[in-house]
């Protein structure tokens, strides 16, 4: 067997942004494993949360916008020579009145079909990209996905899955809607506390755009894990800068300068109700997940 490189992609239909996402999937005898290694990364800030947490269905204006990215991905693979592909909306398409009419109008238009795909699936999809480089078999691990309509809670512990849970809570959902969230909190407080007050060492493990950003921030070293400490720090410096400042000091794209401090709120929550006093980052979403579940068939 030689060396071969074979094209898979995946594309992660969110409620903040939606993503193409396009790997080499090196393969070689000499390898104990196949490299996973990113080619193309695309990312299109359209906010489909902003229309289903308000209204409950996606508007004709973001419709067009989402076709026009399906059919501008559609041919960015077709360049790369992509062999296989895979879409997955969440939760923004999942709770739009027309997100299934939605779905089948790109299908007929670009050839893409689109599973619409629940929280847990979601959860389980990340969770199967490679944590090895995170995880200590003596310590139990909190894992928070934070995307713009929902949040994936995982607690695992010596490997093992202990409960997981779809709350739905998220960067757009909190900027959009105006009805109180204290329940969903307080649910969110209940769930993690009784799902880790036996378990010792908890440590978190952060995924999602936001998370990321922060990390790069830091200026940590890949590995190294941010300290509750900083993460509170930074969730006070976040909140005295204005929207505008948050671009022009950090940096930060448009669409990322607004939801970067709900986020941030959320893990920092999460440390707090689950004692952990260190959140991992390894920089993993849903689109490194499907990719992974392409290449074994898992999906």
């Amino acid at each position: 067997m030689k060396l071969t490189i074979k094209k898979l992609a995946a594309i992660d239909i969110g409620s903040n942004a939606i993503r193409l996402l396009i790997s080499n999937v090196i393969q070689d005898p000499s390898l104990e494993a196949p490299i996973f290694k990113k080619s193309a990364l695309v990312r299109v800030p359209i906010r489909l949360g902003s229309d289903t947490f308000l209204k409950g269905e996606i508007s004709k204006k973001n419709t067009e916008r989402v076709l026009k990215a399906m059919q501008a991905f559609k041919l960015l693979m077709e360049i790369h020579n992509v062999e296989d592909y895979k879409a997955c909306a969440t939760s923004a398409m999942r709770e739009a009145s027309n997100g299934e009419s939605i779905v089948k109008k790109i299908a007929k238009k670009t050839g893409i079909d689109i599973d619409i795909i629940d929280g847990k699936k979601e959860a389980a999809i990340i969770f199967s990209t490679d944590l090895s480089y995170f995880i200590e078999k003596d310590k139990s691990y909190l894992y928070v996905d934070v995307g713009g309509g929902s949040t994936e809670f995982t607690v695992f512990s010596e490997g093992k899955i202990i409960n997981s849970k779809s709350f739905k809570i998220g960067t757009v959902r909190l900027l959009k809607t105006s009805a109180s969230t204290t329940g969903v909190w307080n649910t969110i407080q209940e769930w993690i506390s009784s799902n880790t007050k036996n378990l010792k060492n908890v440590h978190l493990i952060g995924s999602g755009g936001n998370i990321n950003k922060i990390f790069k921030l830091s200026g940590k070293a890949y590995g190294t894990p941010l300290s509750f400490m900083y993460m509170k720090a930074h969730y006070n410096y976040l909140e005295q800068l204005t929207y505008n400042e948050r671009i022009l000091k950090l940096g930060l794209n448009s669409d990322r300068a607004d939801v970067i401090l709900p986020a941030t709120k959320i893990y920092l929550s999460a440390m707090e109700w689950s004692g952990a006093n260190k959140i991992y980052v390894p920089k993993i979403g849903l689109s490194d997940g499907i990719i992974k579940g392409l290449y074994y068939n898992r999906l």
